[in-house]
């Protein structure tokens, strides 16, 4: 800074001129540049500049303001307010102390008080306010700094009250049953003969901006990015900016009660969330909080909701498959469990329906699942629940809802509370599948959040970490090897599209992290093919690896066959006469097309699947009229299921199709026509 600039600011200081006079000034001098122009401007006189800066700028400034035009230095004011205002901000929040006390300290104790301070933070001088704090019962509060030192009754009894709950839970744990009287008076001697006061300081800081759900705090010089941080009305917040002089914290609820200057506390702990077995069936928000009214959820365990996502060598190879029971995905696109699947289209296309009959098909098959609803209507999201429950799936399923209507840093934090939720249950060794719905809210949440803590925006005005806010998520996703506990975790992340665009920027982000794409199509939607899948644009990555031998054997050339057919139906729609050939390639593909259309809530067992795939494979199908084929095959499957039992039980036991499962199946399809 120049010289001359020091000298003016150092006159700001002697004049004490308040924050909100700077600031005006500051917000006065962006607004209109031609002011700042004209005041730097040689010829104007004197008086024309006077007049100028007593109708804009603070009644206090307007000498400061005048002498600055004098000089010059107009151009170098905002550098100038800058360092000012860091200095106020420096004032506020190290040379003040709050003491909060019960009992009034004595002169002497306020004196050593005095000198501590004074040689903590090297000052010539503190000054000092004390509070009468009855809540605090005993025992004092110091604040000074960016440091609480907490010597309060009411700390010490809540430290007690948390050390005899565990205590009391690990015993239980120990004996296997419930505590006699005489074990918990035995708990309470020791756990309180033995209870030391928490020696050291918490770091804590004060809010210097707040708004729209991000304060901007000054101190806490050792917080961790994604911290999490307590306010002093109790709301917590993650610290998701770490700067110079400030840190930029999301608040995970209301700020009411908070104002510039309320102090924060650091909890030293990563943001995470609690988890226990008691989280199914259960609908909780993204703190893990029941929002279902069923009684609280006690948590056994503390999961980061930020966590690294497990390396190579703990990974094994997707091969076991993952049921969805939708005939078209699992014969073309299968999916395994470790898999990502993508679930991609427009509105209205049908993408939560693939993804709810996936989870009601997990009935029964030892998988657990978790539904992430971000930035959805709360009437939505209650009519999922309650077709979850309608068909049984609620008993293994866990529903994480941040609504459209929460904060932007709730609907942040959602699918990373979900997936906490789902690698629980995975560190037990069992399967989990999480469904995020969706992930386009999921970046339009991240996006307004990050303009908020001003980072800067990039292509759509996304910030430039949008892909690694996805890649991180979906990363943790994967199949354990038995030395890690052989869980798996099975990730259907669904991206909303507009007109189809599958080329546009968060679309093509998570396309490329996920292993394959089910992309859905409004023209099949609309045209009465459900589920709308468009069999050119989807794959699987993992492909015939996640299916069974005997599913793999019965689909054959199935999307071969879907192809040709497609191409020779556009080929052929404006032909009259067409040849043998061509007419029964058709006759068959519209035969599939029929096969292939399946009723919400309706998913298909593995048997069924491969007993319509083999029998459509071998054209045993081809003397019935399209639109009489879904009533045909319910009444082959009821037949089947009466007098071919051993045809069922043989093909789930295996899971093979042999030569002699084929015969038996294509005998009993000729005794259903006779």
């Amino acid at each position: 800074m120049k010289d001359i600039a020091k000298d003016f600011l150092k006159e700001l200081i002697r004049l004490d001129i308040s924050r909100d006079d700077i600031e005006t000034a500051k917000s006065v001098m962006v607004a209109c540049p031609d002011a700042s122009d004209t005041l730097e401007n040689p010829l104007v006189t004197l008086d024309e500049k006077r007049n100028i800066i007593q109708k804009i700028f603070p009644e206090s400034m307007e000498r400061f303001m005048l002498n600055s035009a004098k000089s010059g230095i107009i151009s170098d004011l905002n550098d100038i307010f800058d360092e000012y205002l860091d200095i106020l901000l420096e004032k506020q929040g190290s040379v003040k102390a709050v003491v909060r006390y019960v009992t009034p300290l004595t002169e002497s104790q306020q004196a050593d008080l005095r000198k501590f301070i004074m040689n903590k933070f090297v000052r010539d001088d503190v000054d000092i306010e004390y509070r009468h704090d009855p809540d605090i019962i005993g025992g004092f509060i110091l604040n000074a700094g960016d440091v609480e030192y907490d010597r309060s009754y009411r700390t010490s009894l809540h430290e007690i009250r948390e050390t005899l709950q565990n205590k009391a839970v690990e015993t239980v744990d120990r004996i296997g049953g419930e505590i006699k009287s005489g074990d918990i008076i035995s708990v309470l001697k020791t756990e309180i003969k033995d209870f030391e006061v928490r020696s050291g300081a918490t770091e804590t800081g004060f809010i210097t901006k707040l708004g729209d759900g991000i304060a901007r705090v000054r101190g806490m010089s050792g917080v961790m990015y994604g911290e999490l941080v307590e306010f002093e009305t109790g709301i917590r917040g993650i610290v998701q900016n770490i700067e110079e002089k400030s840190v930029g914290v999301v608040l995970l609820g209301n700020d009411y009660g908070l104002t510039e200057g309320s102090s924060v506390v650091r909890t030293g702990k990563r943001a995470g969330i609690g988890v226990s077995d008691e989280l199914l069936g259960r609908v909780v928000d993204a703190l893990g909080s029941p929002i279902d009214a069923l009684g609280k959820i006690k948590a056994d365990d503390y999961f980061p909701i930020e966590r690294e996502a497990p390396g190579v060598i703990e990974r094994k190879s997707v091969n076991v498959p993952l049921q969805t029971g939708i005939l078209a995905i699992d014969s073309m696109f299968p999916i395994g469990r470790g898999q990502r699947e993508l679930i991609i289209g427009d509105r209205q296309t049908g993408k939560t329906s693939i993804a709810v009959d996936t989870m009601i098909n997990q009935k029964d098959k030892d998988v657990i699942c978790v539904y992430v609803a971000i930035g959805q209507k709360s009437s939505t999201v209650a009519q999922t629940v309650n077709t979850l429950k309608k068909y049984g799936a609620m008993d293994y399923t866990v529903v994480v809802s941040a609504s459209a209507s929460e904060p932007a840093p709730l609907q942040y934090i959602a699918p990373y509370s979900g997936t906490a939720i789902a690698e629980y249950f995975m560190s037990k060794g069992k399967d989990v599948l999480i469904v995020y719905d969706d992930l386009s809210k999921h970046a339009v949440a991240y996006r307004a959040m990050s303009l908020l803590l001003h980072r800067p925006p990039g292509r759509e005005a996304y910030p430039g970490d949008v892909f690694y806010l996805h890649s991180r998520l979906l990363e943790r996703s994967s199949r354990l090897d038995d030395e890690h506990g052989g869980g798996s975790l099975t990730a259907l992340p669904i991206i909303e599209t507009l007109a189809g665009d599958i080329s546009a920027y968060i679309p093509t982000n998570v396309i490329s992290i996920t292993d394959g794409q089910i992309f859905l199509e409004s023209e099949l939607f609309n045209s009465g093919q459900r589920p709308a899948v468009n069999y050119g644009l989807s794959v699987s990555r993992v492909g015939g690896a996640a299916q069974t031998k005997a599913m793999k054997k019965a689909a054959g050339n199935l999307r071969i066959d879907l192809a040709q057919f497609k191409e020779m139906e556009i080929f052929t729609q404006f032909s009259s006469e067409l040849d043998p050939a061509t007419t029964e390639l058709l006759n068959h593909g519209h035969l599939i097309t029929e096969m292939l259309k399946q009723p919400l809530y309706n998913p298909l067992p593995h048997y069924e699947q491969v007993i319509l795939l083999y029998a459509s494979q071998k054209r045993l199908f081809e003397h019935i009229k399209p639109k009489e084929m879904k009533e045909y095959t319910n009444e082959l499957m009821n037949y089947i299921r009466s007098y071919g039992q051993d045809i069922i039980e043989e093909i789930e036991d295996k899971k093979v199709l042999t030569d002699d499962l084929k015969e038996r199946i294509e005998r009993i399809i000729e005794a259903f026509e006779e």
